[in-house]
């Protein structure tokens, strides 16, 4: 099993040392990745619970952001090169690159650009967004009801130039003759592919075929729900005219992560069930969980406040020094 760090750029406040402190130590302990978190806006409507939509669309969740409005917190985008100059061996990315608010082919040749600046070491997510207040925000309003089509065509843009000396697209969100791009990536043909799968295996499982995907992300997800994206991911796959298997991919899932002192309520709350919230035993014995379901890479996520970095630091510490020779050794 690898283990990932989740950035908590996405805090009410945070600061560059402390994400430099985190990222440094990631690297240490050998972690496989380090990835940012992409948010442009907390809306005020958030702060009442007002929002259109509950945070991710997800089931049983307020209509509010975990932080406020006010916040300070940093946009994860401009932090993925900073992650370049400042490692050199663990993977870096943003989960996920919500791709309606970015002109799919500067997000191409940039991303290039960051593939060069870390050696080969850029991971790539991407998904749709799913807040029309932050639609809004990026003058992307108009793609909202529309906006998985935009992944699709950021997905063959971004192959298209990466892959060919000259590339030319004619869709609905982009529409250019033969240009160069600069250069192609580092990592041939391109960096590692993930997509954001939240609802739909169908969907997960048609990109995945059609665009050769390496790697599915999920949030906060039970190792029951890992063995069903896996189950309904390979069924869906079984369908289609490829040879892809869901062994092929990296399964991860952006979860929540703190050590505690106490035992943790482990009862089963959706996805606000504390699934890495709890003791050093209790972890342990979720991460066998996990890795008999199929989990590949847990994306350790510090909680939104309560939680001080220097806290955070320990627990990565014993995480891999404690709870991680176990699951090893499974």
């Amino acid at each position: 099993m690898k283990l990932a760090l989740y950035l908590p750029n996405f805090r009410d406040k945070v600061t560059v040392p402390e994400l430099e402190d985190l990222t440094g130590l990631a690297e240490d302990l050998d972690f496989d990745s380090v990835w940012t978190l992409d948010r442009i806006i907390v809306p005020e409507s958030s702060d009442r619970e007002e929002m259109q939509y509950a945070f991710g669309m997800i089931d049983g969740f307020p209509k509010g952001l975990p932080v406020s409005s006010r916040g300070e917190f940093l946009q994860g985008m401009p932090l993925i090169p900073w992650l370049a100059a400042k490692t050199s061996k663990v993977r870096i990315g943003m989960s996920i690159i919500d791709t309606p608010y970015r002109s799919p082919g500067v997000l191409a040749a940039e991303l290039s650009t960051i593939d060069h600046l870390s050696g080969g070491r850029l991971n790539v997510a991407v998904g749709s967004g799913w807040m029309p207040e932050e639609f809004a925000a990026a003058s992307a309003s108009h793609i909202f009801p529309k906006r998985h089509k935009h992944v699709r065509e950021t997905l063959e843009i971004m192959q298209g130039i990466w892959t060919n000396d000259l590339f030319e697209y004619h869709g609905e969100f982009a529409d250019f003759g033969r240009s160069g791009f600069g250069v192609k990536p580092v990592q041939q043909p391109h960096p590692p592919i993930f997509f954001s799968g939240l609802k739909d295996p169908k969907r997960s499982a048609s990109r995945i075929a059609k665009y050769g995907l390496s790697g599915w992300i999920g949030i906060q997800d039970s190792p029951e729900d890992i063995k069903r994206w896996r189950t309904e991911i390979q069924r869906e796959l079984d369908d289609l005219d490829t040879s892809r298997s869901v062994d092929d991919l990296e399964i991860s899932s952006m979860i929540w992560f703190v050590i505690t002192d106490q035992e943790m309520d482990q009862t089963p709350m959706g996805k606000g069930t504390n699934l890495l919230a709890g003791t050093a035993e209790q972890i342990t014995d979720m991460l066998k969980r996990y890795k008999e379901a199929g989990l590949t890479m847990p994306f350790l996520w510090p909680p939104f406040q309560d939680v001080p970095v220097a806290k955070t630091l320990d627990d990565m510490k014993r995480l891999k020094e404690e709870i991680m020779p176990k699951i090893d050794a499974m």
